[in-house]
């Protein structure tokens, strides 16, 4: 399993009457069975790319990308979530611009009516797919893409330059910020309930656009530092004009409604037709993530897991293994040295903590982690890992959220600027405000005093650690990160397919090159070809460096 559940956004996209589907890059699909663009309102089309965004980040925030950042492990369905074991018919970009194709016809109603709130919105929500898109794959179709409506001479657009992309983003978000910049009462047609980010709160889609942009200005601090500089320097100096997310209150989530399949949470059990052998069980905790938040007593570890149900207990003899029960409710496992012994020979250490042990990372044996034996060929039930916290069986839960962006990101962003002497203030103070607004985003900000002397500022390393904390089910910008700065330095593990962290998805053979040959193949040759592509047969290898990272050194 690649991501969470591949089908949910296809699903939701037609349960919430998605309007147009390029699927195929040679003709323009229509849906029967959905709503006519022609007359589709839209609000109704806002909250249909809203939803389709937010599924699309859950899925891969929390599903392969979580497994490359070391978050979770599977321990069922794990070869590409764990070990990387991609190829070029892994990953496609149809469903990113199926988004955009209803995204477009939402800017399309937007400036024909003179919506300045819902062109803003369609503005940002464009920015953020597109910048999903070239930060995953690289250069990609953006000025000439979405116009297959038009004829077949844009069947086939341009992948356009990485570079170009990101600076049309940009530009996009600071229109944005421009057209949400009036006060509420000036603006028409804002129907509160079908904006399911922000009920229509004006001033907080402004917030989002410049947080947004950010992100992306940040993004770009390593491949080009001055255009950055001066563009987090110019939006963190005029926060009259460029507000920013900076308290969890003004967060971008969306809440799973939970009141089907298609509108929960995709790891719930409820809806799972075998929930013992589901996603849910198989997702678990990495070993990596687990330790770190032990280390700093992390109150964010008991939202995200629940505590080992039998932990296991070094015990004086041997070949003891036993199951004690200590009250009705709980048991412990009773092991000798020699059975310890027996099986780490497998290479795969025990881990005896009491209440909290991760899976031990890209590891060929990972359904036996601790000596597991409940259903260790499935990979399903261990009651020596430690399980995702029962939240995350629910349909919908009050912390269980597509998070686009949040107060604890950009306040991290604002932290590593000022370390780079790009902005004033004191580094560790925004650092502070980071780590405080993502313990309160999930529910345990009054453990604050307490945790940050735990994890105290501590220069660049300390701010991308507690960044890539903070994106828990958000682990994709976790990735982005690392791939510019080298942290957290995540080390692969024994079964996975190269000795280093892959940099990009493949370009899918059938939807991105086979449709688009000339342009597809011109794209994979600005690709920097690295030692690591091992039997990748061109440079389009998740291991060949996209135009951000060529020239910089990072990630390795």
């Amino acid at each position: 399993m690649h991501t969470l559940k591949n089908s949910l956004i296809i699903i939701l996209t037609l349960a919430l009457g998605c309007v147009v589907s390029c699927r195929d890059l040679n003709e323009l699909n229509i849906n029967p069975n959905g709503v006519d663009p022609a007359i589709a309102d839209v609000n109704f089309l806002l909250t249909t790319v809203q939803t389709n965004v937010g599924q699309t980040v859950y899925d891969i925030g929390f599903g392969t990308f979580s497994g490359i950042m070391q978050h979770t492990q599977q321990t069922g369905w794990f070869s590409g979530y764990n070990n990387y074991e991609w190829t070029p018919l892994s990953h496609s970009w149809n469903g990113y611009y199926s988004i955009l194709m209803n995204n477009e016809e939402y800017f399309r109603k937007a400036t024909q009516h003179s919506y300045e709130f819902h062109e803003g919105v369609a503005r940002i929500m464009r920015a953020y797919v597109f910048g999903l898109i070239t930060d995953i794959w690289g250069d990609a179709p953006y000025k000439d893409a979405l116009k297959a409506e038009q004829g077949s001479s844009h069947f086939m657009p341009a992948f356009d330059p990485q570079q170009d992309i990101y600076h049309g983003i940009l530009a996009d978000l600071d229109t944005a910020n421009m057209l949400l910049s009036k006060t509420a009462s000036e603006y028409r047609n804002i129907v509160p309930k079908q904006d399911v980010v922000y009920k229509g709160n004006v001033s907080k889609w402004q917030k989002f656009a410049n947080s947004l942009a950010l992100r992306y200005y940040m993004r770009l601090q390593a491949k080009e530092p001055a255009f950055a500089e001066e563009g987090i320097r110019r939006i963190a100096g005029d926060p009259a004009k460029y507000p920013l997310i900076r308290v969890a209150g003004d967060d971008a989530n969306i809440s799973f409604p939970g009141t089907s399949s298609n509108v929960s949470n995709p790891l719930n059990t409820v809806y799972d037709a075998k929930p013992e052998n589901g996603a849910y069980m198989r997702v678990k905790m990495g070993k990596t993530l687990v330790d770190v938040l032990k280390g700093h007593g992390d109150p964010r570890l008991g939202v995200w897991a629940n505590k080992i149900q039998i932990p296991l207990k070094l015990v004086s003899g041997t070949g003891i293994d036993r199951t004690v029960e200590i009250d009705s409710e709980h048991k412990i496992r009773e092991v000798s040295q020699d059975k310890v012994t027996a099986f780490e020979a497998n290479g795969m250490k025990v881990d005896f903590d009491p209440e909290y042990a991760g899976v031990t990372i890209s590891h060929p044996l990972v359904q036996i982690f601790n000596m597991n034996i409940a259903n260790a060929s499935q990979g399903t039930v261990n009651p020596h890992a430690s399980h995702l916290n029962n939240r995350y069986r629910k349909t919908t839960d009050p912390l269980v959220l597509m998070r686009l962006i949040s107060a604890a990101e950009v306040n991290l962003i604002l932290a590593e600027a000022a370390y780079r002497g790009w902005i004033s203030g004191n580094p560790a103070e925004y650092y502070a405000d980071g780590v405080k607004e993502s313990l309160r985003a999930w529910g345990v900000e009054a453990e604050f005093d307490g945790y940050i002397k735990n994890a105290p500022y501590d220069g660049l390393e300390s701010i991308i650690e507690q960044k890539w904390i903070a994106h828990w089910t958000t682990a994709h910008e976790a990735w982005f990160d690392w791939r510019r700065t080298g942290l957290p330095a995540l080390q692969t593990g024994p079964a996975a397919v190269r000795p280093v962290l892959p940099v990009r998805w493949y370009y899918h053979t059938d939807d991105e090159i086979n449709k688009n040959r000339a342009n597809a193949e011109a794209a994979i040759e600005k690709l920097e070809a690295t030692p690591y592509q091992g039997t990748d047969q061109s440079k389009n290898s998740a291991w060949s460096k996209i135009w951000l990272l060529q020239g910089t050194g990072k990630p390795w």
